[in-house]
């Protein structure tokens, strides 16, 4: 008797995320999770205070909340800029080849 081996067995992750259609959504979600961890961590660093972050970014700490969400994707460049700013750091987006 022969068992079929599932054609995503001994693939990567990246493969497997690629076959379900899922990898752009997937990759964006991991990108905004790590920018909200690395801008929570210099703000804890730097003992800013989340009032004190909106009051630098010149918004809410109810927006300052949502930032820091690592679900919430929906966040736009400047504001994810203003945030980093807020905390001393200093956001670079590049393009890379694919």
């Amino acid at each position: 008797m022969t068992s079929k081996i599932h054609p995503s067995v001994g693939g990567t992750l990246e493969d497997f995320l690629e076959e379900q259609g899922e990898r752009e959504e997937v990759y964006g979600a991991a990108i905004k999770r790590v920018l909200a961890w690395e801008i929570e961590n210099a703000r804890k660093q730097r003992a800013v205070s989340k009032s004190e972050m909106a009051s630098r970014m010149k918004t809410s700490r109810t927006q300052v909340k949502r930032i820091l969400d690592p679900r919430n994707v929906a966040v736009s460049l400047d504001t994810l800029d203003r945030a980093a700013r807020s905390v001393g750091k200093k956001l670079k987006i590049e393009l890379v080849d694919a």
